[in-house]
């Protein structure tokens, strides 16, 4: 008799234990794989920037390039608050000779671009990592052509407004450790990090489910039948 009246609270126990064990487990081997990814990231900016080939890089790869900037045709991309001040990400093409051009981002610069913004003439040679282009979707900002205002990073979009010929697919990102505007990356992305917390909350969860039905179980059985 009492097996009977713990049966159907264990049969509803049991499988919310096994979601929420399951749900920690998956952080644990996220958490595994998310530390390779940061210690390839790190390993990859310590190394030597690897010259721009006529393959696409993979995202991410620290890469140096050499061309002539055409300032002429920047273009901002985003937006970004730093401090009191709105700004976005300079982005201007960079034509190399016997390749196709390739849209860089130089770094943050003040939407009214007070100050002096340093645009080298002449061949430039930059250390830079390679990064994805992107497709606009449904909830995505307006990009403004004409304005040369941008959202979402689709170099051959922007190239298309720009009259340049077809981009590389890809964009890079300017590395740099220099004051002065644009102000650059220095270092590659990195992702965040978050799942032990993650899987400390699933297991702890787990836990508590225990602790409570442990406890619930006790005083159910000391019922007379």
């Amino acid at each position: 008799m009492s097996l009977r009246r713990v049966l159907i609270p264990v049969l509803v126990m049991l499988p919310v234990l096994a979601i929420l064990l399951g749900l920690g487990t998956w952080q644990v081997q996220r958490l595994g794989a998310k530390n390779a990814l940061l210690a390839e990231i790190a390993a990859g900016e310590a190394a030597p920037a690897r010259p721009l080939g006529a393959s696409a890089p993979p995202s991410w790869t620290k890469v140096s390039v050499t061309g002539r900037f055409d300032h002429e045709r920047e273009v901002l991309l985003g937006l970004e608050v730093r401090g009191p001040v709105l700004g976005a990400r300079l982005v201007t093409p960079l034509l190399r000779d016997g390749a196709p051009p390739v849209l860089v981002d130089r770094g943050w610069v003040p939407i009214d671009k007070a100050g002096a913004i340093a645009r080298p003439a002449g061949p430039v040679t930059l250390e830079a990592y390679a990064r994805p282009g992107e497709t606009g979707g449904l909830f995505s900002a307006t990009d403004d052509p004409a304005g040369r205002r941008f959202y979402t990073f689709d170099p051959p979009r922007i190239a298309r407004s720009l009259g340049l010929p077809a981009p590389e697919p890809f964009g890079l990102v300017a590395l740099g450790t220099g004051p002065g505007l644009p102000d650059p990356q220095r270092t590659l992305p990195r992702p965040t990090n978050s799942h032990l917390g993650y899987a400390v909350t699933w297991y702890g969860l787990a836990l508590s489910l225990l602790g409570v039905f442990a406890a619930w179980l006790r005083r159910r059985l000391k019922e007379p039948a």
